[in-house]
């Protein structure tokens, strides 16, 4: 059919199937809204879409490309319409010129809106032995991470989630926005993989934004992506690929898994620098086990050569921000606009309590921070301390920042604490030479003490520290003092 086919007849506009799923895309930035609705046949093994329907409003290609997508989805499996993309419609109305093609993009989206909510919520599909599912941030990594998941002879699907949405965040450096939903989903239709897009949205503003408000404004530093990976991404993507029938969880994050199904332990990369055990060191032993590492044994410039021989475009492509929901925006600014933490002034001390300046707000310093205190001395100051409710920051020299020991709180032990020999604090930071105080068996404890083997600087309340026991991840707790 053609673009005035579809526009004349348009197919089952304003229909909304029983018990349908539904997802839009477009609105007022544009002027052209698009919503498409799927329903599954609960009785098929393979998701097939029974039913579709669409609404749409604004230009005519707008309209076109909704019939278009129902169209081409009425009847076909849930991932074989996952396969479906902006060319496929635009290729359903005869061709769309470069003005015109924003409308097939905005049907994809809606549609592929509707499919993760059908995937979600559909009884299951049947298990397929090899199947798995790979989590595709849009980005170099997760591309190449889902091309060896093929070449070992797996049947990979893809999964990107949309996290988060701010008109203030940089879109090209968060890896779960929706512009990076939309390039992933245009990586795995160049391998000839099935897509899926999640918006765990509301989850992950619940789990993990709004607790690093709470913390920020209590003083504390938290490390978000911990959590995130802990608690919230990785968890969800692991029950969608329980619903699609895939027996793994694919990622592109540098780590490795080792020791049995029933106790396997997270590894840390062979490149130490790109190692991201630390971001990972929440996971339960049960995601765990599903989990698969392809980048584990990789270096970097050995997956982008990978990526630059299968024609990959995002080869060459800048890596994500770590925290994905500050992309493109100060931490400062953040804060005001999500949690009205404004400026607030307060005053500089020194370790006696004398006043030494002003500063804008305590809850946006950091133990051990230098720059941006704008306070002239003859040496060097850092951040000591901060007391939100006092609004006070204390600084001082950088050796008054070294510390023999750290108190850690909420501690998961996947270990006995006698076989602990390093702790890293910062996801990028060494690894320190330690062991844990007093024999502490494993399971979980309210608080328990690492020794340093010398001296090191003082790291702030609220960060992980992730226990090593060589290169293995035994267990993870939070800093509470120093």
């Amino acid at each position: 059919m053609t673009l005035a086919s579809h526009l004349e007849r348009p197919l089952a506009r304003g229909h909304t199937p029983e018990r349908a799923f539904t997802g839009a895309a477009g609105g007022a930035a544009c002027g052209d809204l698009v919503r498409v609705s799927v329903a599954l046949d609960p009785d098929s093994p393979d998701g097939r879409i029974r039913d579709a329907g669409f609404d749409a409003s604004g230009c005519g290609a707008t309209i076109a490309a909704g019939s278009a997508t129902v169209a081409l989805v009425r009847g076909t499996a849930l991932l074989d319409a996952a396969c479906l993309g902006t060319d496929q419609i635009a290729d359903e109305l005869g061709g769309l010129s470069p003005s015109k093609r924003h409308a097939a993009e905005l049907a994809a989206d809606a549609l592929h809106r509707a499919l993760g909510w059908a995937a979600r919520g559909c009884a299951g599909l049947a298990r397929q032995p090899g199947r798995a599912l790979v989590a595709m941030s849009g980005g170099v990594d997760s591309a190449v991470a889902a091309l060896l998941t093929a070449r070992a002879g797996a049947q990979p699907v893809g999964v990107t989630l949309e996290l988060w949405s701010d008109p203030e965040n940089d879109g090209d450096l968060s890896c779960c926005s929706a512009q990076a939903v939309r390039g992933a989903r245009a990586v795995a239709h160049s391998l000839g993989l099935p897509h899926l897009s999640i918006d765990l949205r509301a989850e992950f503003r619940a789990g993990v934004v709004e607790r690093w408000l709470a913390d920020q404004a209590s003083g504390l530093t938290p490390n978000p992506c911990v959590r995130c990976n802990g608690s919230v991404r990785l968890d969800a993507m692991l029950e969608l690929a329980e619903r699609l029938g895939a027996e793994t969880l694919a990622t592109g994050h540098y780590a490795r898994v080792e020791g049995t199904p029933e106790q396997p332990l997270l590894r840390a990369a062979a490149d130490p620098a790109k190692d991201q055990s630390y971001v990972l060191c929440a996971l339960a032993p049960a995601s765990l086990a599903r989990l698969r590492f392809p980048l584990g044994e990789l270096s970097k410039v050995h997956v982008r050569e990978l990526a630059r021989e299968a024609g990959l475009t995002v080869a060459g492509k800048r890596d994500s921000q770590d925290l994905c929901f500050l992309a493109g925006t100060r931490g400062s600014a953040f804060l005001e606009r999500h949690a009205g933490l404004g400026p607030r002034p307060g005053a500089i001390l020194d370790r006696d309590g004398d006043v030494l300046g002003e500063h804008g707000g305590a809850h946006v310093y950091t133990v051990g921070q230098r720059h941006g205190l704008g306070v002239a001395a003859r040496e060097p100051l850092y951040v000591l301390a901060t007391d939100t409710i006092a609004n006070t920051v204390t600084v001082g020299p950088r050796a008054a920042l070294r510390t023999e020991s750290l108190d850690v709180g909420e501690v998961t032990l996947r270990r006995p604490g006698r076989e602990v020999d390093g702790v890293r604090v910062r996801a990028h930071g060494r690894t320190l030479a330690c062991n844990v105080t007093g024999a502490v068996p494993a399971g979980h404890h309210d608080h328990l003490t690492v020794s340093l083997a010398g001296a090191a600087e003082r790291t702030a309340p609220g960060q992980v520290a992730c226990l090593y026991a060589g290169d293995r991840v035994v267990g993870y707790g939070t800093i509470a003092a120093a």
